[in-house]
C-alpha cells in the first residue's frame, strides 16, 4: 500500500528503530499472536512495525536517520509492503557495527564491548538489520548511531547474506569511524572490524597482478596483528610490525602496492613523500619535516592510546634520504640526521605503536643497516619480475576494459602473450597494452581528415595489434638478441671446428635448465684472434632460449672512469639475478680489465670485481651461466682468472678440411677452384679473417661483381682471390 511519511511522535520512539502507523493500518502487517510485525519500505528497508494512537490512517511515522537512509523526506509516500520473515536461514549469527555519535563534536567517549552488545540485542531484538543500514541508539544519556556492516547470517558464509534477524545469540563486532572519538574496550571473540575499509582483500579488484605470494607475505607479516582486538595484541605480548620496505626493480609494482594497501585500509589519509621532497636549504628545516610526518600520529596516540587509528607514511625513492650513514660527503651531515630522526620516531624512547612506514626503494644496497632491523622496516619484501601467470594477470588487468566494452578482439590470446612477454615488469606489460591499443585506434584515423567520424564500432584490438606492439616495447631485463645477432651477421657456419664446441654449450644450457643443484656454470672460450669466439657465445646464447642475456664488451664502456665501469659490470650481474635463467657474456677479457703488455698495465679492481662476480652463486631459485672469451689465454692464467671458469673451450683456427666445407657452403667459387683457393690459404687461418678474403673477391677486378656472385649469377675469379690473399697477408 502507499502511505506518506511523517515523524515519530517522540524522541523516545525515534531511538527504537521502529515505523509507526494507525492501528487500523497495523491489521495488514500484525504478525498472529504478537503486538508487532515487519514491513519493507520502498523494497529498500524491513522495519519492525507497531500501532500508535498518535499516527493517523494512511501514514507512516519514521525518524530522520531512516529517512535519510530511504532517501525520503516527510509528507513523501512511500510503498510499504507486509515482510514475511523465512522459516530458516534467516538469524544473524554476527553483526558488524561502526559506532559513532549521533550529532559531532562529542567529546571523547570510551565504550564496553561487551555491556553494549547486551543493551543493543535487548533493544532491537527480532528487528530485521541489514548491510549499510544506520540505526540511532540513546547509550548512557548520549545518542549514537550504528551502521552496519557485513552480517553473517544462519547457514550462509560472510558476506554472502545482506539481512537477517537479530537474536539473542547474535555476536555484536564493533568498530569506529574516521575521528569519531570512540574507543571500544573489552572486545572479544572475533578481529577488529575498522582496519579495512572492504573485507574483500582480492588485490586483482584493487588493479594489481602477479603479487599474489608478496601481497599474503605483506598482510601476515604486518596486518594480521592489527586485525585483532589491542586487548589480545597486549596479552600476546609482541608489538606491531612499523614498517614494510618493498624493493625491487623498475616498473614492477612496489608504488602501485604501495598506493593500493593505503586505500585498502581505514584511518587518516596515507601521507605520501617523495625521498627527495623531505629535504630543505635550511639549516634543521629537514629534520622538522620528518618530526611533521609523524605530529598527528603523536597527538592521536597521547588521545587514545592502543585505540588510535592507523597513521600510513609512504616514502618513495627512499634510498634518496636515507643512505647508509657516512657514506654522504656533502659537508652537512644533514642524510645522516634524516636518518637519525626516522629511527627515533620508529623505534625510539617514545616510539609510536600506530604508525606504519611503507618505503620503496630500487637499491636496497643503499640503505642505512639499522633501518632494516626488527623493530623498523623489519618486513622487506622483493617485488621481482611477474611470472607467466602473473603476467597474465597483470595483461587481464589492463585489458579489462577493452573486453568489458567490446574492444578487444576475439583473436587475442592472453595464454600465448603471457609466454611471449618473458621478464617484462607490470609497467612494460602496460606499455604493451598501450602501444597494441595505439595500433588499434590508428587504423580508424585519416590522416587526410582528421574532422572525420570515428566509427567505435570498428575499433578492435587484435593479436596481431599485439605481435606488432611486442617489436615495439621490449623489457628492459630481457634478452638483448638485437645486440647479440650484430655479433653473427653470417649466422653461424655449420663446420668442425665450430659444430663441437656449439654442442658442449647446448649440453651446458640443459644441465643449467633441468639440474635443480646446479646455479651456477661459468664457460670460456679461448683461442687465437678473429676465430669466431663471440659469434659462438652469441649463438649458444641466442638459442638458448633464456629470458635475460647482456654482453659485456669494452666497446660499451669506451671513455669511462674505472669505478663506473665496476658499477655497470656490477648492474649486469645483479639485473641477472632477477631472472630464473640468465646468461651474461663477459666478451674479450683482456680488453675489459684494459690490459697492455708494455709495462704490463691492468685495472686491477675491474679484474677483482669480475673475479668475485664470475664465482659467485646467483640467489635462491636463479640461474646463471657466465660465458667469458679471450684471444690470451696466458694472461689470464697469469692473473688467476683460468681457474674462475669450470668450463674450457678452446676456438680453433680453421684447418684445410675446415677451410674446404666454408667454401662450399658459401657457393662463391666453383667447384673446380676450391682446392686451390685452399692451398692459397695455408695450413691454418682465423674463420674471420677467410671471410673477409671472400668479400674482398667478391667484388671483382672492376668492383663490380658482387650482386652477380651473391645472385649465383656468377662465381669468384680465383686469380681475383690469389691477389687478396697476397696483398692481405698477415
Amino acid at each position: 500500500m502507499r502511505m506518506r511519511v511523517v515523524s515519530t511522535p517522540s524522541v523516545d520512539l525515534a531511538l527504537t528503530n521502529c515505523a509507526f502507523c494507525s492501528r487500523d493500518d497495523f491489521q495488514r502487517f500484525k504478525l498472529p499472536l504478537h503486538d508487532f510485525g515487519h514491513a519493507s519500505v520502498n523494497g529498500q528497508l524491513v522495519f519492525k512495525i507497531t500501532p500508535h494512537d498518535d499516527v493517523g490512517n494512511g501514514t507512516l511515522s519514521l525518524n530522520a536517520i531512516q529517512r535519510r537512509c530511504l532517501k525520503v523526506s516527510n509528507t513523501d509516500e512511500v510503498t510499504v509492503k507486509r515482510y514475511e520473515l523465512p522459516q530458516s536461514g534467516f538469524n544473524l549469527v554476527m553483526v558488524h557495527a561502526e559506532l559513532d555519535f549521533h550529532s559531532k563534536g562529542k567529546k571523547n567517549e570510551t565504550i564496553d564491548a561487551t555491556i553494549i552488545s547486551k543493551e543493543l540485542t535487548k533493544r532491537f531484538l527480532g528487528q530485521v538489520l541489514q548491510s549499510n543500514q544506520k540505526v540511532s541508539f540513546e547509550y548512557l544519556g548520549t545518542n549514537f548511531v550504528f551502521t552496519v556492516g557485513s552480517v553473517i547470517v544462519d547457514g550462509q558464509l560472510e558476506g554472502q547474506g545482506s539481512l537477517g534477524l537479530l537474536i539473542e545469540d547474535t555476536v555484536w563486532q564493533f568498530g569506529t569511524a574516521s575521528n569519531s572519538g570512540i574507543k571500544i574496550v573489552n572486545q572479544k571473540g572475533g578481529p577488529a572490524t575498522n582496519l579495512f575499509k572492504s573485507r574483500d582483500l582480492n588485490i586483482q579488484n584493487l588493479g594489481i597482478g602477479g603479487l599474489d605470494a608478496e601481497f599474503i607475505d605483506i598482510f601476515r607479516r604486518a596486518f594480521a596483528s592489527r586485525v585483532f582486538p589491542p586487548q589480545l595484541i597486549s596479552k600476546l605480548g609482541i608489538p606491531h610490525v612499523k614498517g614494510i620496505l618493498l624493493f625491487g626493480p623498475p616498473g614492477t609494482g612496489k608504488t602501485l602496492i604501495a598506493r593500493q594497501i593505503g586505500k585498502l585500509l581505514n584511518g587518516s589519509e596515507p601521507k605520501v613523500v617523495n625521498g627527495p621532497e623531505i629535504l630543505s636549504k635550511f639549516v634543521g628545516e629537514t629534520e622538522k619535516n620528518v618530526r611533521d610526518l609523524f605530529a598527528d600520529a603523536e597527538a592521536e596516540q597521547k588521545s587514545r592510546g592502543d585505540e588510535s587509528e592507523l597513521h600510513i607514511i609512504i616514502f618513495d625513492e627512499l634510498d634518496a634520504i636515507c643512505k647508509a650513514r657516512g657514506s654522504t660527503q656533502d659537508g652537512t651531515g644533514v642524510h645522516d640526521s634524516i636518518v637519525n630522526q626516522l629511527l627515533t620516531k620508529i623505534d625510539g624512547v617514545e616510539s609510536l605503536n600506530n604508525i606504519l612506514l611503507i618505503g620503496m626503494t630500487n637499491r636496497k644496497d643503499l640503505l642505512d643497516e639499522a633501518l632494516l632491523r626488527p623493530g623498523r622496516m623489519e618486513v622487506q619484501i622483493e617485488i621481482g619480475l611477474p611470472d607467466e601467470k602473473g603476467r597474465m594477470q597483470i595483461l587481464g588487468i589492463h585489458s579489462n576494459k577493452m573486453k568489458e566494452n567490446s574492444f578487444l578482439g576475439v583473436d587475442v590470446d592472453l595464454e600465448t602473450l603471457a609466454a611471449r612477454t618473458q621478464n617484462f615488469s607490470g609497467a612494460e606489460l602496460e606499455g604493451l597494452v598501450k602501444s597494441a591499443t595505439s595500433f588499434a585506434l590508428n587504423r580508424q584515423v585519416d590522416l587526410e581528415d582528421l574532422s572525420k567520424e570515428v566509427d567505435e564500432d570498428n575499433i578492435k584490438v587484435t593479436m596481431s595489434d599485439f605481435i606488432m606492439a611486442l617489436d615495439e616495447v621490449k623489457p628492459a631485463f630481457g634478452a638483448a638478441i638485437n645486440t647479440l645477432e650484430m655479433y653473427r651477421v653470417r649466422g653461424m657456419l655449420q663446420i668442425e671446428a665450430l659444430s663441437g664446441n656449439f654442442k658442449k654449450g647446448e649440453m651446458l644450457i640443459e644441465q643449467l635448465k633441468k639440474n635443480e643443484d646446479t646455479p651456477l656454470i661459468t664457460c670460456l672460450l679461448r683461442g687465437p684472434p678473429n676465430t669466431g669466439k663471440t659469434a659462438l657465445a652469441a649463438t649458444i646464447a641466442i638459442d638458448s632460449g633464456f629470458s635475460f642475456i647482456k654482453i659485456v664488451s669494452a666497446e660499451n664502456m669506451l671513455g669511462l672512469q674505472e669505478p663506473t665501469k665496476v658499477s655497470m659490470i656490477i648492474k649486469v650481474f645483479e639485473d641477472a639475478y632477477k631472472s630464473p635463467l640468465s646468461i651474461i657474456i663477459l666478451d674479450d677479457i683482456e680488453r675489459l680489465i684494459e690490459y697492455v703488455p708494455t709495462g704490463p698495465r691492468f685495472s686491477n679492481l675491474i679484474l677483482q670485481t669480475l673475479l668475485v662476480l664470475v664465482k659467485r652463486n646467483p640467489p635462491k631459485g636463479k640461474k646463471l651461466l657466465v660465458i667469458g672469451t679471450t684471444s690470451e689465454r696466458a694472461i689470464v692464467d697469469d692473473m688467476g682468472f683460468l681457474k674462475a671458469f669450470n668450463v674450457h673451450l678452446e676456438v680453433p683456427t680453421l684447418k684445410p678440411t675446415d677451410m674446404v666445407e666454408v667454401l662450399k657452403q658459401q657457393n662463391f667459387f666453383y667447384s673446380r677452384d676450391i682446392d686451390n683457393a685452399v692451398e692459397a690459404l695455408g695450413s691454418e687461418i682465423p674463420i674471420k679473417r677467410l671471410l673477409m678474403l671472400m668479400e674482398m673477391a667478391i667484388l671483382g677486378k672492376e668492383g663490380n661483381d658482387a650482386d652477380a656472385i651473391r645472385q649465383g649469377r656468377q662465381k669468384i675469379d680465383i686469380d681475383r682471390f690469389y691477389d687478396c690473399v697476397r696483398v692481405f697477408e698477415p
